[in-house]
């Protein structure tokens, strides 16, 4: 006896769960006639993008997927509901965010989107009281923990590290450790405790592999020293290397500063979406330089896959992309009307 498509959605959500990897639900909770979608429609998105199962036409498709993405970078759900009335910016309200349904339709559609975002990775290398202090703060926050250590130290950590449910690996298997398993919002971080026994070492793995937030526990000085050296090497990214690691809070023990590490950790994200901000509006949006997989419709400010896009048209000698054909039309009949922002 087969399984419903309703048991084998959750059993598919139970084991990319099971797989640690990162995705959101989108559920159909309202419609209004007409439109393709039906109460209880179901897709998952994953971190890369890539959708399964179905909540609408391409339009409501293509919206559910970027809101998704931006559940899952925030780590929040949210309502979104696609309306032919709503004005072309959209507007957000609390959890709703009321998005324009630009393709040829009079229905709209609620479409309730969950993220499932695996646990933020932190990689703590060293045996010293830092880097316990650390681990044990961590994983009260939920955090997947490892403890990177000299295989001589192994044994001693072993009793508290079962305790506290952190893995512990050797040097040698960092970059296993670090390698990603999909393509999805990177929440890596390394933090190198080590009081000089194998900093270099272990802060040249996290910077080839890549690591998005590296801080180093020691003086300026030492610090100094340290990133010479690694640049010395060819080692890249080296000028982001944290040091000393954490908010300066005025700590002074060991959980004082793993305290202050992990709010610099937490900060870092935020820094970052504040200085790659994305535009405001959908005019803003349209002027957007596209990338080497994507561009910007210039109608409704939807991300449209080049690839992929079936819908397009040249002026000026410039090809643009639209999501569907309504906007496709809409641009093809007055396109400076569109593009006179950025002149």
């Amino acid at each position: 006896m087969s399984l419903s498509p309703q048991v084998d959605f959750f059993e598919r959500i139970a084991r990319l769960g099971r797989e640690g990897q990162s995705f959101a639900t989108a559920t159909v909770v309202g419609r209004r006639a007409p439109v393709s979608a039906h109460l209880g429609d179901r897709a998952i998105v994953f971190a890369d993008g890539r959708m399964e199962g179905f909540v609408g036409g391409a339009c409501s498709r293509e919206i559910v997927r970027k809101q998704a993405l931006e559940a899952m970078r925030e780590g929040t759900s949210r309502l979104v509901s696609i309306r032919p009335d709503a004005s072309k910016e959209g507007e957000s309200s609390g959890d709703q965010v009321v998005v324009p349904m630009t393709c040829v339709s009079e229905g709209a559609v609620d479409v309730y989107v969950e993220p499932s975002v695996q646990a933020r990775l932190l990689v703590v290398a060293g045996a010293t009281p830092i880097a316990s202090a650390l681990a044990r703060v961590a994983r009260s926050l939920d955090y997947r923990v490892v403890r990177v250590v000299d295989e001589r130290e192994r044994s001693d950590l072993e009793p508290e590290a079962t305790a506290l449910g952190v893995r512990i690996a050797t040097l040698d298997a960092l970059d296993d450790v670090l390698r990603r398993p999909d393509s999805g919002p990177d929440d890596r971080a390394v933090v190198v405790a080590s009081q000089g026994h194998y900093d270099e070492e272990a802060l040249e793995a996290a910077f080839r592999c890549g690591v998005p937030y590296v801080g180093l526990v020691a003086s300026r000085a030492r610090g100094a020293t340290v990133k010479a050296l690694l640049e010395e090497h060819g080692v890249p990214g080296v000028a982001a290397l944290r040091n000393p690691a954490g908010l300066d809070l005025g700590a002074r023990t060991p959980p004082e500063v793993a305290l202050s590490i992990l709010a610099e950790i937490v900060l870092a994200p935020s820094r970052q979406v504040r200085e790659q901000a994305a535009p405001e509006n959908a005019a803003e949006a349209s002027v957007r330089p596209a990338t080497a997989s994507s561009a910007i419709d210039p109608v409704c400010g939807m991300e449209v896959e080049v690839a992929t896009a079936r819908h397009k048209a040249d002026v000026d000698g410039v090809t643009y992309y639209f999501c569907c054909a309504g906007c496709r039309a809409r641009f093809v009949k007055q396109p400076h009307e569109y593009l006179s922002h950025t002149s």
